[in-house]
């Protein structure tokens, strides 16, 4: 899962995503939020989810940690790629005490394909070891003691809160910035302003695939450079003023489905 350019623009720290800085740059406005902004959410995310029926969350995992780490792992990589790393690494690391007494040199190569692969590894292991120390190894379901661990900020806690434990939680990605910026829906580049724009206008019961829905557009219809807008199920919900004209209406078909066709 991508971060947003906000949150990519900071350094790892022990409390930071991986590949962040100290220095933030400032939100750019980028148009005002629409007037009909609450009607204009409630029908773009039933068009939506009849475009994306399947819209879930793509890092495989099975408990809450390995999402938790999944996740982290995420930071500036594709899920697919963490999948294919996951896939062999929570096969030997199953509980938070293995990853807590990793030795980083082996753990920073077994996870290199991620990415930032060095602060991964610390921020894993930190957090492990913060979960054994002070939540007997379990990952703790609220939004405070979450964003306590090291490496985990609010995008990471609200997806393991939202699909590790069911609760009401937006998590906002640089595909949930892009769609809604587009959508009018809100007028900053600001991750946690932007969950707080969002989480007005959505029903919280509704947050969670709320999140999906607005990843898998972006991640398959409104792309950032070349997006499909042909295929837009919400194409006249949108604002941007730089959208092309359309030529036609068509599928946007997922990678797997073109393959599969």
């Amino acid at each position: 899962m991508r971060l947003t350019r906000r949150q990519a623009s900071k350094r790892p720290g022990p409390r930071g995503p991986v590949g962040q800085s100290q220095v933030t740059r400032p939100a750019r406005r980028l148009h005002r939020i629409r007037p009909d902004a609450k009607a204009a959410a409630s029908r773009i995310l039933k068009r939506l989810s009849r475009r994306y029926p399947d819209a879930r969350v793509e890092l495989e995992f099975a408990t809450p940690l390995q999402l938790l780490v999944a996740t982290i792992l995420s930071a500036q990589c594709t899920d697919h790629r963490v999948n294919q790393v996951t896939r062999t690494l929570f096969q030997k690391y199953r509980t938070a005490a293995d990853f807590a007494r990793a030795d980083p040199a082996v753990l920073m190569e077994e996870i290199r394909p991620t990415g930032f692969f060095r602060n991964k590894a610390r921020a894993v292991i930190g957090c492990c070891q913060r979960l054994v120390a002070e939540h007997g190894g379990e990952v703790p379901g609220t939004m405070e003691a979450l964003t306590a661990l090291p490496g985990v900020w609010r995008k990471t806690a609200n997806v393991v809160l939202g699909n590790a434990f069911g609760k009401p939680a937006l998590a906002v990605d640089t595909h949930v910035t892009r769609v809604a910026n587009r959508l009018g829906l809100t007028a900053t580049e600001d991750p946690d302003k932007i969950e707080q724009d969002l989480c007005g206008l959505i029903p919280s019961a509704r947050w969670a695939q709320a999140t999906h829905l607005l990843i898998f557009h972006g991640r398959y219809t409104c792309k950032a450079l070349r997006p499909l807008c042909d295929a837009c199920p919400v194409y006249a919900d949108c604002l941007w003023p730089e959208k092309p004209r359309r030529r036609g209406v068509g599928p946007a078909l997922r990678p797997a489905a073109r393959a599969a066709g």
